[in-house]
């Protein structure tokens, strides 16, 4: 941790200066990290989030806890390259073929957060009550293996969870989609009794709106209010579609949104309504979700430059406010309220950022911060510490090969 902070103070003897713009550790909020594995290969095809959804799945059902422990690793590798130091694992892939658990029913949790700590990110498994394929539908074969038997499953098993001082616990509603109401009260009250981050996906999709309005009577975020969900401790993610109801809603109770733009533009999702969420006193944070991409600067500047294709207004988010939802606001929606800021007492989890390459020559004192939000991009990247330890030095991962161990790891889920 640091213990103070001097600005302005000459380097100490003996002390390593790193060139660039130090910033805190990136936060990335919403990860799926095996959704990696489909990078590029949904492209080809005119296909909605519905099509997209079945190739996922296809995917999941060839992943093991080895396996996924061997491409979580990689991932997680190559989001320490891009300066992210913390990440939240929404993970909902529990159990074996056709949803029969394993020996360990944590299997699957335990083998990402042994691949973030050989890595050395700081994770929260953020553990995922999913119960139903569809509002009163069934799993079929394949979303089996996301399901518990009921919530009451759910909580048992997650109870099995350690937290450690790199890995915190934290809870998701799935959507109202797979958890119904009944349910996602027992989620809302173990993730209260342990004053643990609570997310849920809402309101992704126009189609997931209209699905819960004709089942409820209500949106997604209204249900999740109904069943006690919505407070300062609660993450929607990506609320792209939302009703004025719902903005007032997230606003009044302090909660946070996780927008993930590279995803919801990959998925053609929309876009969501940062600055009127902002406005109503809702914080924001940001995810790579799907990892199209693994770039928190683009996430960052993507909020912003977006909202300008949409409103045609430019500067609703400056480089701060877009800093401090890839850092501070994010770690707080994960559990890590102490971390993501350059302060006395909080974790020396710091980035360094290139301001020597050909996308940010020319920066200065004056306009650093700008061109490092709006111009960096992972590449530029050059070193990582985490907890104080150097985890990423000169553009390089200390411990692993990741480019190498990406391709070997996707090879096994992907080959046919």
């Amino acid at each position: 941790r640091m213990i103070a902070v001097t600005p302005g103070a000459p380097a100490p003897g003996g002390a390593e200066r790193l060139a660039g713009l130090t910033l805190p550790g990136c936060a990335n909020a919403h990860s799926h990290a095996f959704q990696r594995a489909i990078r590029g290969r949904t492209q080809r095809i005119s296909s909605s989030f519905w099509t997209w959804r079945e190739q996922m799945y296809a995917c999941a059902e060839r992943i093991d806890p080895d396996r996924y422990h061997r491409l979580a690793r990689a991932v997680f590798g190559e989001m320490a390259l891009a300066g992210i130091t913390c990440v939240g694992e929404f993970h909902y892939l529990h159990h074996g073929p056709n949803g029969r658990p394993y020996a360990d029913p944590n299997a699957m949790g335990e083998a990402i957060i042994s691949a973030a700590a050989e890595v050395g990110l700081r994770i929260t498994l953020i553990d995922t009550c999913y119960l139903h394929g569809g509002v009163g539908i069934e799993p079929d074969a394949t979303q089996r293996r996301f399901a518990d038997r009921d919530a009451a499953a759910w909580a048992e098993r997650v109870d099995g969870l350690a937290a450690s001082d790199v890995c915190r616990v934290g809870a998701a509603i799935h959507s109202v989609r797979a958890v119904d109401p009944a349910a996602a009260r027992v989620v809302v009250e173990w993730a209260a009794a342990r004053r643990a981050p609570l997310h849920a996906h809402v309101s992704e999709q126009p189609a997931e709106n209209e699905q819960c309005l004709a089942a409820y009577g209500m949106t997604p975020t209204g249900v999740l209010a109904d069943a006690g969900a919505i407070t300062d401790r609660f993450t929607a993610i990506h609320a792209t579609h939302l009703a004025a109801a719902d903005l007032a809603l997230l606003g009044q109770a302090g909660a946070t949104v996780c927008l993930c733009p590279t995803t919801e533009r990959d998925l053609a999702d929309g876009i969501g309504p940062a600055g009127a969420l902002r406005a109503t006193g809702a914080h924001l944070a940001l995810g790579s979700d799907s990892h199209a991409v693994i770039d928190m600067f683009e996430e960052a500047r993507a909020l912003e430059l977006d909202e300008r294709l949409a409103t045609h207004v430019r500067g609703t988010h400056d480089a701060a406010s877009l800093l401090r939802a890839a850092t501070a606001d994010g770690h707080a929606a994960i559990g890590w309220p102490e971390a993501g800021s350059i302060r006395r007492g909080a974790p020396a989890d710091l980035v360094t950022v290139d301001l020597g390459s050909v996308r940010t020559a020319g920066a200065d004192a004056v306009n650093a911060l700008d061109v490092a939000v709006f111009a960096a991009s992972a590449a530029d990247v050059r070193h990582v510490l985490v907890g104080g330890r150097v985890m990423v030095r000169d553009g390089r991962h200390v411990s692993i090969d990741v480019a190498a161990e990406l391709a070997s790891a996707i090879r096994e889920v992907t080959s046919t």
